[in-house]
């Protein structure tokens, strides 16, 4: 026996594990292949190659089997009730990067809009690519207010990450001098249209707490040597960006990390490879390998290594380290603070304005920007005049104005010549604005296994129980009534202001389920995003955030994940793990 385990790790054996191959898993698999460590990526979903793997990235309106590519009602409801929860139908062009919900199943005890994509590169095909830096107020609010953990970093540990992963990815954007909002290493930003900036110089005159910018996205508008050597372009301002980039133009696992990985020659991807649980040496008090389900065939296998970093995002990287039970941790992997699952944040959205914008219908804007506007936070910033006595911190808004294409007459009344050259014009000028909220980390926000509903390949489902409180209510009323107030002084008219409602999880950045801390007994990371009882076990996703700021978090996730690779391998040499 001892014989038959010593050949499996030396077939199965590799220096450094990667579970999840998204935005985090991406950059942990490049960072460990570029210095040198035989890296196993494991993905629990399909294999989708970079140009090769994306259907309908090029797809013209014509070529679909219904109008606007809208899937039948009968299809959405039994395949996709969750995931158009979004707020844009699944669609034949972006059915391929989302599950479907009768396959994948979980329970809500309360609503939580559980948003996913089971593949190579995960969400990072699908995300929104807004890149913003987390500034020194989000890292030390949780202390300075007494809520929940302290951060065990501070924006300085950081800093330097966020210089190195941005010159990588590419960020595209204005510099604004706000200590707030700290800057990035800018590629050009991209261009506002006449109404955005007649947005900006009324509010900004009239308003001076507001400043409006151009959306920081991780497109590249100015591609370095770097970025070019690995097949990356300039963005074409397309908007198809869902289906998958042919150009590499936005940042992606597909065609940034993993083949600067690749490149490398130590790079071992392995996707349906669903990991079920970590394997523990108790004597040892270190984990040793992982064990995996083949998601085609059901055989179960098991891989090892010294170095496992979970990347899984927030969600399934907690149910992996609930699942991994034993005797040294009976409610699951490095959960002795109970901590594991617990604490689940994300941006609360779906409320603000609206308004029409006359006077500009000659005017018009070539291609189709892949971005909005952006309004940083300016309630509770450490000032008088910015403090709010209703809740605590704060939310930006993202938006942006444009005139509807043909597309607005697929539902509507008429035919014939008549209707369609009123669809060759341009429809009128609007305006919008969207508030994104910070969550505050509640222990009771959590999710738990239910081992009485299994999943498609026999595994225990998650229950959900989360809500916002009090203070995000508050806030939402005044992230609608700020929005109405900055439309209405800019001077357009028809000014709507609305509260569309909200369930966790519909901004898709699940964050908390095993937070970094200072104490392992109220956190489960420490400052290197090490598990506190098992130091070779690393974990860089969203679960591992402490507090969630109002901004986008994936610029922080990539930064605390090459951070975290950075120790790791010190660490490795020295023999400290």
């Amino acid at each position: 026996m001892a014989n038959l385990n010593t050949r499996a790790r030396r077939k199965n054996g590799y220096d450094a594990i990667v579970v999840g191959s998204g935005i985090t898993g991406g950059w942990a698999a490049k960072e460990l292949t570029e210095k040198g460590l035989k890296t196993l990526v494991l993905e629990r979903g399909r294999m989708v190659k970079h140009l090769e793997d994306y259907p309908t990235a090029t797809m013209s309106p014509w070529e679909a089997q219904y109008p606007g590519g809208r899937l039948p009602p009968a299809d959405l409801k039994a395949h996709y009730r969750v995931q158009q929860r979004t707020g844009y139908t699944i669609t034949e062009y972006t059915r391929p990067f989302f599950v479907k919900d009768d396959e994948h199943p979980y329970t809500e005890t309360q609503r939580f809009d559980w948003i996913r994509g089971y593949h190579v590169g995960g969400r990072s095909l699908q995300w929104a690519r807004q890149t913003y830096r987390h500034s020194p107020m989000d890292f030390e609010a949780n202390a300075r207010e007494g809520v929940a953990v302290d951060w065990p970093i501070r924006y300085e540990d950081l800093a330097p990450w966020y210089d190195y992963v941005e010159r990588f990815i590419g960020v595209s954007g204005q510099s604004e001098g706000l200590a707030h909002l700290p800057d990035s290493l800018f590629q050009p930003p991209m261009e506002m249209n006449c109404v955005e900036k007649h947005l900006k110089a009324q509010v900004e005159a009239k308003i001076p707490d507001r400043r409006i910018t151009i959306g920081r996205v991780a497109h590249l508008t100015a591609p370095t040597e770097e970025q070019l050597a690995l097949g990356r372009g300039k963005c074409q301002n397309r908007n198809l960006c869902i289906r998958g980039c042919p150009f590499g133009a936005y940042f992606s696992s597909n065609s940034a990390t993993l083949p600067a990985a690749e490149r490398t020659g130590n790079l071992t991807l392995r996707p349906d490879s669903i990991v079920t649980s970590l394997i523990l040496d108790e004597r040892k008090g270190k984990a040793t390998g992982v064990r995996v389900k083949d998601a085609v065939t059901g055989e179960e296998t098991e891989f090892y290594a010294d170095v496992i970093f979970l990347c899984a995002s927030a969600i399934n990287t907690a149910w992996i380290m609930l699942n991994s039970t034993s005797k040294r941790f009976p409610n699951g992997f490095g959960n002795d603070s109970d901590q594991v699952g617990r604490n689940i944040m994300d941006h609360h959205l779906g409320v603000g304005a609206q308004a029409a914008a006359p006077g500009y219908e000659e005017m018009y804007y070539s291609g189709r920007r892949p971005n909005g506007i952006y309004i940083p936070r300016f309630r509770n910033l450490g000032d008088k005049a910015s403090a709010r006595s209703d809740y605590l911190r704060g939310f930006g808004y993202q938006g942006g104005a444009g005139r509807p294409g043909w597309e607005r007459g697929l539902n509507g009344p008429g035919f014939g010549a008549d209707r369609k050259a009123e669809l060759t014009q341009p429809g009128p000028w609007a305006v919008r604005l969207g508030g994104f909220g910070e969550m505050l980390p509640y222990a009771d926000n959590r999710m738990t296994l239910n081992t009485a509903l299994k999943d498609q390949h026999g595994l225990p489902t998650i229950t959900f129980d989360v809500t916002i409180r009090d203070n995000e209510k508050a806030m939402r009323k005044d992230m609608r009534l700020a929005a109405m107030e900055m439309l209405d002084a800019a001077g357009f008219k028809n000014v709507v202001g609305g509260d569309t409602g909200y369930g966790p999880g519909l901004g898709i950045h699940e964050m908390g389920t095993a937070r970094m801390g200072r104490d392992p007994k109220t956190s489960v990371l420490n400052a290197h995003n090490q598990v506190h009882a098992c130091r070779n076990v690393y974990v860089t996703d969203g679960a591992a955030m402490t507090s969630a700021s109002c901004v986008n978090p994936s610029l922080t996730y990539m930064a605390l994940t090459a951070r975290a690779v950075d120790h790791a391998v010190a660490a490795s040499k020295r023999g400290e793990l």
